[in-house]
């Protein structure tokens, strides 16, 4: 197979920025990029930068009305309506608001565009994955939902079927919303439990609407789920229902605040395992989607240990040419972390950890394990639905 990667980068992107002290903070994304650079990763990929996107493309998943609340808070902060989420704590305006996040929205479309067209076999986003965005309201550090967006524009292009699986620590809401009620998408989330974690959904028992039951399908970890335990619910529940599914592309959402030393959540996942799923995914694209795969970043409050090491290897995964945990990280990237940030950056791509994993199908179920409830009650509610015993 002719393996084509894009890389969607436009420094405009780090514009998207709410302002001191909001978690948010859009270093990760220049630092990203610095690190993928230093890797010489740009050369093993096309780098792109995307046009923004239009309301034309923006009305595939959101209202007009939304739209337009986005522009006037992005020309005048103090004029935000918070009922269209704008303004708040999590989600300030800020000028130039509407700008920067059709931008990121219009890198994620023109990677669904690349990938549909032939020209690129893979794709990258890692400023997207701004999976919480509404049809209508902004939520959760997330204006407008590129990953909602490239997957309409993918199913406006001809795609039968999407598949999307979303590894972040919050629930992709905004994603299954968009597409509850649509046979053509099946959207495959694990998070946090939503008993102990923002947006309080996510729920086994959430698993699309009357004309596409089995199409959402949400596993909720329970909280302190570290890397044995996230890998074994990740393969206890995606590779079946990929192979059952059949999509024409895999879409997957990578936010890194999983991670153990993420301030927001409380997984305890390495960056390790962070990168054994980026390579699952890939594996999977490649056994079910006839290798399209997009790929986007997400959330990720560990701005400087985790996410540009997390993304940094899911670009080396897109593009062929993983980066060895045990790699050191360069030298000129770390002086550029303590300029940009005073903060000393890992000295390793690895936090030291070898993923493993027990198999399901090997190790079988453990009815005392939260994490093999966790798994077990999704497996139930949405595997018969897809021919697949629970």
């Amino acid at each position: 197979m002719n393996v084509r990667t894009h890389l969607m980068w436009d420094d405009a992107v780090t514009g998207y920025d709410f302002g001191p002290g909001h978690p948010m903070d859009p270093v990760r994304l220049g630092l990203t990029m610095r690190l993928v650079e230093a890797f010489g990763l740009d050369r093993e990929v096309k780098v792109v930068a995307g046009p923004p996107a239009g309301d034309s493309t923006l009305r595939l998943v959101h209202r007009q009305d939304y739209v337009d609340a986005v522009r006037r808070a992005s020309a005048d902060p103090a004029a935000a309506d918070e009922a269209y989420g704008l303004g708040t704590p999590d989600d300030p305006a800020f000028s130039g608001m509407h700008e920067a996040s059709a931008l990121i929205a219009g890198q994620s479309v023109a990677a669904a565009e690349a990938v549909w067209s032939g020209r690129a076999t893979r794709a990258v986003n890692f400023a997207g994955g701004l999976h919480h965005a509404m049809a209508g309201s902004a939520a959760g550090f997330c204006v407008y939902n590129d990953a909602a967006l490239a997957i309409a524009r993918l199913l406006e292009l001809g795609a039968q079927r999407v598949a999307y699986v979303d590894v972040d620590v919050h629930h992709g809401d905004g994603v299954q919303a968009a597409f509850w009620n649509d046979p053509r998408v099946l959207t495959i989330s694990l998070h946090e439990h939503p008993r102990t974690l923002f947006p309080q959904t996510g729920w086994p028992a959430e698993t699309g609407g009357d004309d596409a039951e089995g199409s959402a399908v949400n596993v909720a970890l329970p909280a302190g789920t570290g890397d044995e335990g996230w890998l074994r619910a990740f393969h206890a529940v995606v590779p079946e229902l990929l192979a059952a599914f059949r999509p024409d592309v895999l879409v997957t959402q990578h936010g890194a605040d999983t991670h153990i030393e993420d301030p927001l959540a409380h997984l305890a996942v390495t960056v390790d395992a962070q990168r054994a799923v980026a390579a699952g995914c890939r594996q999977l694209a490649d056994e079910h989607a006839g290798g399209r795969w997009i790929a986007l970043g997400g959330g990720g409050y560990a701005v400087v240990d985790v996410v540009p090491r997390t993304w940094t290897h899911l670009v080396g995964v897109a593009a062929g040419r993983p980066i060895d945990p045990e790699a050191p990280t360069p030298d000129a990237w770390r002086h550029e972390v303590y300029a940009r940030t005073r903060q000393q950056a890992p000295l390793r791509m690895t936090d030291g950890r070898e993923p493993r994993w027990r198999d399901w199908e090997e190790w079988g179920y453990d009815p005392a394990d939260a994490l093999d409830q966790a798994v077990v009650a999704t497996r139930r509610a949405t595997f018969p639905a897809h021919g697949l015993l629970p």
